[in-house]
């Protein structure tokens, strides 16, 4: 058995107090950035997340975001059991969860859920640690003032990446980011705990009970999570109409939505590249064409 397998299953051992012999494992498809493996010893399964040794911190925030949302007891995640490094690789092991697709009575309790998350909220935006979105770095200083933070770490932290991978649009953005006030002028968001990266790909489903995961948790504007299910789809009518049961959401968020995805879509591009540097060209001259 290769080096990794034998430290990964020692330390499953010694993480849940039972010996963990593994006696078989088999790839799992899906991912863009790690590889995944689950492990079983016959009567156990583990979810395992595989990556190079560089990205320890990725999964150690990752580890950590999941189990702030556990605590929460809202919305169901894969609970961390353990990570670390060996053999040149790091690891991050998770709960083994049997997931089928989304129905829409999922969605529906995913948007109950959902509001009862953000309803978990703190003093200031960010969060105790960076993480990232994607493999993208993702800084979460924090401050009490979220467009300085929206400015700073989200939208100008995309920016000077795509400059750097050949999309300027440095001219436009700095004249949104002068103007980001003119989003917020009847409305004050709270630091609302959020899964961070909610896009359809990140939601399964286990008996009755909805499941998110990989998550890029930080403390934010609630909107910015609803913006996102909207971005490529997958989420039903009852999911929003569950949602803004629980939770109304301010007027302006018809507005705002399209600035909080310019993130995702910036962070698209520095991740793929392709045609997201014309959408956000698009997102931020409509945006611009609000603000007159």
């Amino acid at each position: 058995m290769e080096p990794i397998w034998t430290r990964v299953a020692q330390h499953i051992s010694e993480t849940s107090g039972t010996v963990f012999t593994l006696r078989a494992r088999h790839s799992v498809g899906g991912g863009c950035i790690n590889s995944a493996t689950v492990l079983v010893d016959g009567k156990r399964r583990y979810f395992v997340k595989l990556n190079q040794a560089s990205y320890r911190s990725m999964f150690e925030a990752e580890a950590e975001g999941l189990g702030e949302i556990t605590q929460t007891r809202t919305v169901r995640v894969p609970a961390p059991v353990c990570w670390g490094t060996a053999d040149g690789s790091t690891y991050l092991v998770l709960e083994h969860l049997e997931l089928d697709g989304a129905d829409s009575r999922h969605l529906e309790r995913l948007g109950q859920q959902l509001a009862q998350l953000h309803r978990i909220t703190r003093e200031q935006f960010g969060w105790q640690r960076d993480n990232t979105i994607g493999s993208t770095p993702q800084v979460n200083t924090l401050t009490t003032d979220w467009i300085d933070f929206w400015n700073r770490h989200r939208l100008g932290f995309q920016l000077k990446l795509a400059l750097r991978n050949g999309c300027d649009l440095t001219r436009k953005g700095e004249r949104l980011m002068t103007g980001l006030g003119g989003f917020f002028q009847d409305y004050r968001p709270l630091p609302s705990l959020l899964h961070g990266d909610l896009w359809g790909g990140n939601v399964g489903a286990t008996g009755q009970q909805p499941v998110i995961f990989d998550p890029a948790v930080y403390y934010g504007d609630r909107e910015t999570d609803l913006a996102m299910t909207e971005l490529f789809g997958g989420f039903s009518s009852r999911f929003y109409q569950a949602y803004r049961e629980a939770w109304p959401l301010d007027a302006g968020y018809k507005t705002r939505k399209t600035l909080y995805n310019l993130y995702h879509i910036l962070n698209h591009f520095n991740l793929f590249g392709g045609g997201y540097a014309t959408q956000a060209e698009r997102m931020i001259e409509s945006l611009l064409a609000e603000l007159h």
